[in-house]
């Protein structure tokens, strides 16, 4: 009888820097031709589970481990990596942490080289795998000037080039707009179905039951505390912790109290004077390249009291677009008046009183050898008192969830809390203005509504502008939605006005979810965009 490709038996590891197991007595076999959609709230191992698989556990983390990782009956244990990687192919949480080459083609031929294949033959497969992603177009393109979700592409070509008989996907859809998420999933549909198993780590749960996945683990505190049929899962997993579909959250709601209205931005009390004005972009156009403009004439003015959602494909400028609020950026024709001065004669750090920049990847950001004095630095820059950093500190842990982590190395910690350290850094400076790139990226559904529910509520800003590929989060958030494609703002407005035209989405490759739709048929009744739990109610 032929193995099974991957058999996981009484799997338990701890890491060395930290207490407490990771994962423990965690046993499962992956069959051929199948799609397993892993589950869970942020931190609770599932990251783990694919390092152990993979091989980088325990030759790159180390730790007390246990138990064992068969693949095709062999015990990883004993194999190099090079020979791993030829069964088991992995793309990462973050892309910048896999991404190496300079240029596209370098990237995805970067496995097949190591490996010693001959040049013919690694051409033709990394077409072949940059074509089956629909990016050909990357293929010349340096790897610095591309977004979040073009990097996550490339990542994956550069795997599928290598043609494993394993695929490990953790959170591939997370920095991917959502028509970019459809492909992606539907070319994981097909892979599986010519015969790969699959593991999928993801937090988009509603987006991967659209393909079906054979079977779902669901993941809790290191252990599984289900595997079976995607038809259960709504059965076992808090609705609060794991997004399910709208209808299947309101009909759980139901049972529950009503969720608690909360005051968005309190410090911003709205008035009629030309004070509202804080940040405007005065016919801006900007390009990296000299021949190639980014950012084309964009006109807009963010104002006390908004909580601006920013959508758009991947590559549409959306991050150029925000860099030039923060001063990161100068326009190459225009201006950006911040807080009445022009970006180009006010230093990054002037700004950074104004306004606080949280960035996609946090491994941008984090360097700091304990989480208290990642959020100390930026305060203390600012010249903040001794006796309030610490309370800052505090409140900003609090807020993300994290006041247990706050000795541990940032950098040790998994990409979710990660991303919510790098938020808290931010929050910790009391800028006025919140900026975030992705800010759900990585996160479970109570983490992230927990802490966007917190950040909405702080007095200390008077307004909010964030990037997301999430609609969802854009309809419950936000007041003001952007639309950004090609480098022109394409609409700019409620979010009713901007979410009701289907058609509009689409072009811009974003995807209408059973919450959008919920809301946009009881918008008579509602007045406004509500989270399901709240619909729940009405």
């Amino acid at each position: 009888m032929t193995p099974f490709p991957l058999v996981v038996d009484n799997l338990s590891f701890r890491y060395r820097d930290r207490q407490g197991a990771a994962i423990h007595n965690i046993s499962f076999e992956a069959k051929p031709g199948e799609v397993l959609l892993i589950a869970g709230a942020s931190g609770c191992g599932k990251t783990t589970l694919i390092r152990c698989i993979n091989g980088l556990i325990p030759r790159s983390y180390k730790g007390d481990m246990s138990g064992e990782v068969l693949v095709f009956g062999g015990n990883v244990k004993s194999w190099k990596l090079s020979q791993i990687s030829q069964k088991v192919g992995t793309v990462l949480q973050d892309p910048e942490r896999q991404i190496l080459g300079t240029k596209v083609l370098n990237e995805a031929a970067f496995g097949l080289e190591n490996l010693g294949m001959a040049r013919e033959e690694i051409f033709q497969r990394v077409d072949e795998a940059l074509n089956f992603l629909k990016i050909t177009h990357l293929r010349n393109r340096e790897t610095f000037s591309l977004s979040g979700g073009e990097k996550q592409k490339v990542a994956l070509a550069g795997v599928l080039a290598m043609r494993p008989s394993i695929l490990l996907l953790d959170e591939p859809l997370a920095s991917l707009d959502p028509a970019s998420a459809q492909d992606t999933l539907d070319a994981v549909r097909m892979l599986a179905d010519q015969g790969l198993s699959v593991l999928l780590v993801e937090h988009r749960v509603e987006d991967v039951l659209r393909i079906n996945p054979e079977r779902v683990m669901f993941m809790s505190e290191g252990q599984v505390r289900y595997l079976g049929d995607a038809a259960g899962l709504s059965k076992v997993v808090d609705y609060r912790e794991v997004k399910l579909p709208a209808e299947q959250i309101v009909e759980r709601a139901k049972l529950d109290p009503p969720p608690v209205a909360i005051q968005i931005l309190p410090g911003a009390t709205k008035s009629a004077s030309k004070d509202d004005a804080l940040v405007t972009f005065q016919d801006v156009a900007f390009g990296y390249e000299s021949e190639r403009e980014v950012l084309h004439g964009i006109n807009l003015t963010i104002n006390r009291g908004d909580v601006i959602a920013v959508l758009g494909p991947n590559g549409a400028g959306k991050t150029t677009f925000v860099k030039h609020a923060i001063g990161l950026l100068k326009p190459k024709s225009g201006s950006v008046i911040v807080d009445g001065r022009d970006t180009r004669e006010a230093s990054v750090a002037e700004i950074a009183s104004m306004l606080g920049y949280v960035f996609q990847s946090p491994s941008h950001m984090l360097f700091a050898p304990t989480v208290h004095d990642e959020l100390a630095f930026g305060p203390t820059n600012m010249k903040h008192a001794k006796d309030q950093i610490e309370l800052e500190v505090k409140e900003a842990l609090k807020m993300v969830n994290l006041s247990e982590k706050e000795n541990d190395p940032p950098l040790a910690l998994s990409f979710g809390q990660q991303k919510r350290v790098s938020i808290a850094a931010i929050l910790a400076m009391r800028s006025r203005i919140l900026v975030m790139d992705e800010p759900t990226a990585g996160q479970d559904y109570q983490n992230y509504m927990n802490f966007m529910d917190a950040i909405l509520q702080m007095p200390a800003f008077e307004a909010i502008l964030f990037i997301t590929h999430d609609v969802d989060l854009a309809a419950i958030y936000a007041n003001r939605v952007l639309i950004v494609n090609d480098g022109r703002l394409v609409a700019d407005g409620t979010p009713q006005e901007t979410l009701h035209d289907f058609d509009r989405l689409k072009a811009n490759r974003l995807v209408p979810t059973s919450l959008l739709a919920m809301n946009l048929k009881r918008f008579n009744e509602t007045g406004r965009f509500m989270r399901a739990e709240a619909l729940a109610h009405i």
